[in-house]
Formats: structure tokens, sequence, C-alpha cells
């Protein structure tokens, strides 16, 4: 019987080229072009007005490039000339280059359960108006001043047409509880009013906008992170101290939301110092209980200091304001002894994010963390390295105003010049 003849192997695939034989990838001129348009865009958005040789120096681009570009975004309207610089220089005056804010206005949205603030921008993020709008008891059924939503949106359009602005390019809106990431819908929770669930939809129909809904800490921790205390750090964690508490967590420069949105929703984190353990739809039992704003004023209360005359008995604004006058040494003898029961039982909630996710800091936002400020962040601190192996620096936010509103404006802002600044 004869053998049949093997089959010779395989040949050996060939190596790959050396990488000084690769042919050089470089982008084409159009998309040169795009990028470099984008970049002058950004940095008139940063510094405000630029001369030509400034734009050359930060971009290091040629002159000729420059002035191509200019010609470019003014043709699109999107950069004008706005003055001049060097009158104490002999020779022309340089122009002035600077972005075309009224391009575009967006505006950011906070739902309350108490109320509905809005603030207005334009493309270069100057303000542009707002309001605030109270929210009485019975809103749900149409009471306590007429329907919410329909306030809003009335009072959105009455600041756009005493501004001047015609159309809103992006609506973004912040409010308590998940957002699904599937659909982008406020999930139904129970302590949140049903009208807030109508808001983004009946904006988005009357004003003909995009809206951009998100959880109202996260729009916190984003304005944080752009604006405030955690800038130039791209892992930190936002501790929201209100009404109820909350999280922003930002790891390696990125928001993170979760599977379900539920990302940062500490109130139901089981901890010790509670009557109980929460359950799948009340946090009670859970960290909420020891440091949200009735836990705040109760413990307050323990410790013989009442809410100043002007404040309520209860609710978050009564917590803000007994750990305000605690800080400013104006609530009495106990304020000390308080402050300290505070942070010990902040520390609980900082010590369990950060066994978990290590973001080496934690900001207290919220209405109690504002209030307590840099006092309250080092006696929580103090009792976070007690607890924790960790190095975890603890900062009290500083971004000014409305956190929410200003993380919703950013936002609604990289959405606009996410658009405009890129070319068609």
């Amino acid at each position: 019987m004869t053998t049949p003849p093997r089959p010779a192997p395989p040949a050996a695939p060939a190596p790959p080229p050396h990488p000084a034989a690769r042919p050089a990838r470089t982008a084409s001129p159009r998309t040169a072009r795009a990028i470099n348009d984008r970049i002058a865009l950004e940095l008139l958005v940063e510094h405000g007005p630029l001369t030509a040789g400034r734009l050359k120096e930060l971009t290091g681009l040629s002159r000729p490039s420059v002035a191509d570009l200019l010609r470019r975004l003014a043709d699109d309207g999107l950069v004008r000339i706005v003055g001049q610089a060097g009158e104490a220089r002999r020779g022309p005056n340089a122009r002035l280059y600077g972005l075309v804010a009224d391009r575009a206005h967006v505006a950011a949205v906070d739902l309350r359960a108490d109320g509905v603030s809005f603030a207005l921008a334009d493309l270069a993020g100057g303000a542009a108006g707002g309001a605030e709008l109270p929210v009485g008891d019975g809103a749900d059924a149409g009471g306590g001043g007429g329907d919410p939503v329909e306030r809003t949106v009335t009072a959105l359009r009455d600041a756009l047409r005493e501004n001047g602005v015609a159309t809103l390019h992006t609506v973004a809106v912040g409010a308590p509880g998940m957002i699904d990431p599937a659909t982008g819908a406020l999930g139904r929770g129970s302590t949140l009013p049903a009208w807030h669930a109508r808001v983004p939809a009946t904006i988005r129909e009357r004003l003909g906008a995009p809206v951009v809904l998100e959880n109202e800490v996260n729009l916190a921790g984003i304005a944080e992170h752009r604006l405030g205390a955690a800038r130039g750090r791209d892992t930190f964690v936002l501790l929201w101290l209100g009404h109820g508490v909350g999280a922003a967590v930002v790891l390696d420069g990125a928001l993170r939301r979760g599977a379900s949105g539920g990302t940062g929703e500490v109130g139901f984190l089981p901890v010790p110092g509670t009557a109980g353990l929460p359950s799948a739809t009340v946090c009670d039992g859970g960290f909420h209980s020891l440091a949200g704003a009735e836990a705040v004023c109760a413990l307050a209360r323990g410790h013989g200091l009442r809410p100043p005359r002007h404040a309520s008995a209860h609710g978050v604004h009564a917590a803000e304001a007994v750990v305000r006058a605690a800080v400013a040494g104006e609530a009495g003898a106990g304020a000390e002894a308080f402050l300290e029961a505070l942070a010990e039982r902040v520390a609980v909630g900082a010590a369990a994010v950060a066994s978990v996710l290590d973001p080496g800091c934690v900001v207290l936002g919220g209405e109690v963390g504002r209030a307590g400020g840099q006092p309250l962040a080092e006696r929580v601190a103090g009792r976070l390295a007690g607890m924790s192996p960790l190095a975890t620096e603890v900062l009290c936010g500083t971004v000014e105003g409305s956190p929410v509103l200003g993380g919703g404006l950013v936002t609604a802002l990289d959405a606009a010049r996410r658009e405009l600044f890129t070319p068609r």
C-alpha cells in the first residue's frame, strides 16, 4: 500500500512591515481644518476675545492658517470682530475676535418638590435670564398657584422674550430620582411629585427644544468637576447632603450612572446607627436616616439647638439654617458637639463610598454640605481618616449659586458647542 504524500506545512505568515516602512497616516486637509477650527473656538470660550497673534501663539498654527480659520468661522457666523487691542503700542491696533455669543442659547431647569428654578445662557456661557417658581401644596392637582408645569413653560417663554431670545438650542433638566439609561425618562419614585415627569416632554413639545434629563446630584457633580472644588481632578465623589442624600461618581474623568441609572443612591446604603434597614422602595433605615435633612434637624434638637426664627422648624431649609448657625457660632453651647456628631454621621457614608470606589477625594455638597463649609469638611476628614485606610481628601463644594443649574448649563452648552463647533 502506497502511503499518500504528506501535505506541505502552511507557509508562515509574512511578518508585518517595519513601522518605518508603513505609510504615514495623516489627517486630510478638511479634517485638519475642522480640528483647528474647533480648537480656536474652544480657546475663545476659555479666554474670551483674542487677537489673531494670540491665537497663533495658543494654537501653534502659522499666521496664514489662523487668518484662514478666522475667515471660515466668520463666514459660519461663529466669530466676529468685537474690538481692538494694543492701544498702547505703535502701529495699527490688533483686531479682537470673539465668539458670537447670541448664535445659540441654552437653559437649565432644576426641579424640586417645593419649586422650580431655571437659568438661561448664551453660547459663550454668559447669563441670559432666569427665575425661581415656588410650588405650593396641592400642585399635582393644579392647586397651589396653578399647574407647575404650565407655570414653568410660561416663565421660560417670558424670560426668552424679555432677553430677546427666539429659540433654545438645548435644555438640561435636573430632577431627583433615577433616570432610566435606556429611555432617558425619569423613573417613578414614591417621594417624587407626579408633575416632575411631565416637565421634560412639555418643554420639548411647547418650546421645540431638545431636552436632556439628568439626576440633580449628577448635575451638581458636573458643576463641581468643571467649575468648582474638583476642577482638574479626574476621579472624585460628590456627597450630596440635602433633603435626602446622594452621590455623583466621577471616575477617570467620566460621570458614572450605572446599569439602571442608580449609581450614587447612597440614601439606601445600609449603615450602622439606624433603627433598621432600608427597603427596595423606602430609604428609611439607610444612610438617609443618618444624614438626611430631617435627621440633621433631630440631631440638632438633641443637642439643644433650634433653627433660627426665620427658618421653618423642619425640612432642608431648617437643616441648612441650623448648620450654618452652628458653624458661625450663633447656635448656642451645643453647637460644637452637634457639628462633631454630624461629622461622625457623614463620615460613615463617606467611608463606605471610599472603601468601594477609592476616589481619593469626597466633595460635600447639597444645602447642608454647603452650609457646613470647610469647618464641616475638616471634621469629616478627621473622622474618615480614622475609619478608612484609604487616603481621602474631603472638600466643600465651591460652585457659586445653584450647582444643579450650573451643571445643567455646562451640560446644555456642551451639547450646543458639540454641534455648532463641528463643521458639516
